[in-house]
């Protein structure tokens, strides 16, 4: 009998739990749908969302509770005084948005929106689709905010969140991309450019301009019937159409760009393929393929590429330099010497290839240093540190002009000035050393 009892109470309390909820539920509901919720409306309604979130059980309950919980940045949002000037009403935006909030809210958008759909009652979805019309250009704004803040990751993460809402707004997933890889969250940046390429984005399109005749500042349309109208009413003339050239090529590219930085060294691969099919005048790829073989130690086709991208390219200074930097991190000092020299003759002024070149001329004074530490005051190591001496007074005279060089195309750059005083003061030059700290 007891165990009875204690069965129909728990019975009970889980029916005034689900009442309770039910109450909570339709209250958020009748404030949601005020014409206006500011002040002790809007208080009341994120009171109940903190009540109602721990009790919703069943999943429609649960749904709408997170959805209503979701949609408070946007009722905050519509709280705000219009009547502000533009910057006022973006930096009350920002005391309540954050890329989590936006995140949230299309997380939650979209669950209600995918149960609505499935159950086949459409409660908020008319609502949604409006919400995400309206708010959608603040979420731009602040996007585009964070993005000038270089904020990159989080501008991406907003972007990314504007486009799970908007799924057709192919162009947002795009910029989302492109922020992540500014970022450097190259994980995300992959997953969404892989995302465009699967979509078959292209970016194409054409925008129509026209000149506005009162301000004398010529004007963009995405439509060209918006534009060819405002020719016919004569507010505006000159008008002309530019084509945006396709993305697909830059977006297989970053891909393949992409696996090559994390390592993905076979799939980098495939990828590189497909992007030079897409780009057949980018050396750049070229060398990263080529740089993958070397890795691999496959020397054959390594020189052939190289050769391939030296071909297209023979003229190109940054190309030949990345071939330095290239053969130097492979220990290849003789070639990397070749390119740095045939950069800085295609370039005269190209202060990275002097500094470069410097380092590698200077590489051996490593060793060198490293065998006079061991010598002893024995005759014999006393003529051998002679020996040693005369080979790091080569050295250093043979790359003082270079650092020179490079210190007079970029008289602050701190790292030539460093590795420049640390020439003179070893070949004891001291008025030189004097010279170069009286620029500070």
């Amino acid at each position: 009998m007891r165990i009875k009892q204690i069965i129909i109470a728990g019975a009970l309390l889980v029916s005034v739990t689900t009442f309770a909820q039910k109450d909570e539920l339709k209250a958020l509901k009748k404030i949601y749908n005020k014409d206006v919720i500011k002040g002790d409306d809007l208080a009341q309604y994120k009171s109940l969302v903190d009540k109602v979130q721990p009790l919703a059980v069943e999943e429609g309950d649960k749904v709408y509770a997170n959805f209503y919980k979701c949609m408070i940045p946007v009722l905050e949002y519509s709280s705000i005084d219009k009547t502000m000037a533009p910057i006022q009403i973006q930096m009350a935006l920002m005391k309540f948005v954050s890329p989590k909030s936006i995140s949230d809210l299309a997380s939650g958008l979209n669950a209600t929106l995918d149960y609505e759909k499935k159950t086949g009652k459409k409660n908020q979805t008319d609502d949604i689709n409006e919400t995400i019309t309206s708010f959608k250009p603040e979420l731009l704004n602040y996007a585009v905010k964070l993005g000038n803040e270089k904020n990159y990751k989080e501008s991406a993460d907003v972007l990314y969140s504007i486009y799970l809402l908007d799924k057709k707004d192919q162009e947002t997933l795009y910029y989302a991309a492109n922020y992540a890889a500014n970022g450097h969250d190259y994980d995300k940046a992959l997953v969404y450019y892989k995302e465009l390429k699967a979509l078959n984005y292209t970016g194409e399109g054409i925008i129509y301009y026209a000149k506005n005749k009162a301000t004398g500042a010529e004007e963009n349309y995405n439509n060209k019937s918006v534009r060819d109208n405002l020719i016919q009413l004569g507010t505006h003339s000159s008008p002309r159409d530019e084509k945006i050239p396709s993305k697909k090529g830059e977006i297989i590219r970053n891909i393949a760009l992409i696996l090559v930085d994390q390592g993905k060294e076979e799939e980098a691969k495939s990828a590189l393929e497909e992007a030079r099919k897409e780009n057949p005048e980018d050396t750049g790829l070229i060398v990263s393929e080529a740089n993958i073989y070397l890795k691999q130690n496959d020397t054959a086709n390594y020189k052939k590429l190289i050769s391939e991208a030296l071909e297209k390219s023979p003229n190109d200074e940054v190309l030949v330099y990345n071939l330095g930097v290239t053969c130097a991190n492979a220990n290849q000092m003789e070639d990397a010497e070749k390119y740095y020299r045939k950069a800085i003759e295609l370039k005269p002024d190209f202060g990275n290839a002097y500094l470069n070149l410097a380092d590698l001329i200077l590489k051996p004074d490593a060793k060198i240093v490293e065998e006079i530490n061991k010598l002893s005051t024995s005759p014999k190591d006393l003529k051998r540190y002679d020996v040693l001496k005369a080979q790091r007074q080569q050295l250093f005279s043979k790359a003082m002009p270079l650092l020179e060089k490079a210190h007079q195309l970029d008289p602050k750059d701190d790292v030539v000035k460093s590795n420049l005083k640390s020439v003179y003061n070893f070949l004891e030059m001291t008025d030189k050393v004097k010279a170069l700290k009286e620029e500070n």
